[in-house]
Parts: C-alpha cells; structure tokens; sequence
C-alpha cells in the first residue's frame, strides 16, 4: 500500500477518537478534538499531493480519499447538533449527510459499470470549505469552555460594544455556527447536484 492510501487510513482511523473527545467535551477534549481534526485535514491535504506528485494515483485511493472525508465531516456534523448553544439546526446536518450517502452511492453504481468517478471542482470545494467550518465551531466551542472553564463564566455574561449597542459575546456565538452551517449545506447540495447532472448518463436506467 502507497503512502497517500496509508495518510487516507490514518486519517479514517482518527474519527473515532475525534468522536470520543466531541462526545466527552469540556475545554480539554474540545480542544484535543480540535487537534485531531486539524491533523486529519493535514493528511487529507498530503496525501492528494504526495499522490499527484509522485504519480501513484491508484483506484484504491480515489475510492477511500472521499470516504475517508465523508466519516470526518459527518462525524463533526452530528456532534455539534447535540450542542443547544451553537443553533444547529439538525436539517442542515442531514442535508449534508444525505448528499454524502446519495453520492457514496452514485459513486458505487458508477464502479459497478467500471467507471471511477473522481472528486471534482465543486466537490473539492465543498469539502475545503467544510472543514472551514468545522475548525470555525471547533474554536467556538473552546473559547466557551475555556470561560467556564478558567473563569466560571458563559460568554453571554460578557458584554461587547458592536454598531452603537452592547452585544453579549453569546451573540455573535450563537449567529456564526448557524450561518456557517447554513452556507456549507448549501454548496454540499449544489455540489452533489452537480455531480448527478454532470454524469446524469449514469441514471438513464
């Protein structure tokens, strides 16, 4: 097995103790979480590198690389619905998650008839943009720990001063996980939307 299919396992192999250190919280595994999944987005960027470098782009890879992606973002997703304060709402998570299954699957019908469909533009984007986002609610969720944790405090006792008013740091907490979540699921589904209209060709059975 090629070093690239070896950082794609790695980084699969990372997901459950990622999940462990979201599920147990408090700002030490948070942040532990946050490691993790930092290191799993590195072996996502070397791995497609070292592959197009060197030239060892293999079916295998191709194969495992989404997947691999899919079981980081998905598990990330569907931990941070349990969290009342960032408003997630759990629409948006299944939505993204539906698109990742329905293209999982596209991808399946496509192998059986021999064709190996890559990741394109769009999905590329996509995936770059939700970890973005992931990062984002990550050090979100530390900094709300880090105040309970080393202060005693929440961020909404914490008042800042924004456009002519004061704003409780909870505030602009609890808008940027919503609308980050939101744009994410929005490019997720037009990405999957345009995986099916580009190999529409696939469906005409």
């Amino acid at each position: 097995m090629n070093l690239p299919n070896k950082l794609t396992l790695t980084r699969m192999a990372i997901v459950p103790f990622f999940i462990a250190c979201i599920e147990i919280g408090g700002f030490w595994f948070t942040t532990g979480a946050l490691l993790l999944f930092c290191l799993a987005a590195l072996t996502d960027f070397f791995d497609g590198r070292i592959a197009r470098k060197y030239n060892i782009i293999t079916k295998l890879g191709i194969f495992l690389d989404p997947l691999a992606d899919k079981l980081l973002v998905s598990a990330a997703f569907i931990g941070f619905v349990k969290f009342d304060d960032l408003h997630i709402p759990a629409w948006m998570v299944i939505a993204i998650i539906s698109r990742e299954f329905l293209i999982t699957g596209f991808r399946s019908l496509a192998a059986s008839k021999n064709i190996i469909i890559p990741a394109d533009k769009s999905g590329k984007f996509k995936t770059t943009f939700q970890i973005v986002v992931i990062i984002i609610v990550l050090v979100i969720m530390i900094i709300r720990d880090w105040f309970w944790e080393f202060y005693g405090v929440a961020p909404d006792m914490i008042e800042i001063y924004d456009k002519g008013a004061y704003r409780t740091l909870a505030f602009l907490f609890d808008v940027i996980p919503f609308w980050a979540v939101l744009i994410a699921a929005l490019l997720t589904i037009y990405s999957g939307l345009n995986y099916l209209i580009k190999h529409r060709d696939l469906l005409k059975e």
